[in-house]
């Protein structure tokens, strides 16, 4: 059983990205998601990352709360 807290900072861990402070916020300044795509259809994923987007949206895991709001934060 995965007891892991949901949050962004781990969602960015288990995406294999920064998940410091300065890490996360670098990468919201430096990508963003045009209206109407999909998180996980950003070309700035690789083919893993997309997935566990993918997985976690269709799922509706525990991950994607947190999936949302990288979306939300990600569109400008």
């Amino acid at each position: 059983m995965d007891t892991t807290p949901h949050t962004l900072t781990t969602l960015f861990a288990q995406l294999g990205l920064p998940m410091d402070k300065d890490g996360i916020e670098a990468f919201l300044a430096s990508h963003s998601l045009p209206a109407g795509q999909s998180l996980p259809d950003a070309s700035f994923w690789n083919s893993s990352q997309a997935s566990f987007l993918r997985e976690a949206l269709a799922a509706d895991a525990e991950w994607a709360e947190d999936v949302d709001e990288l979306a939300a934060r990600l569109t400008h």
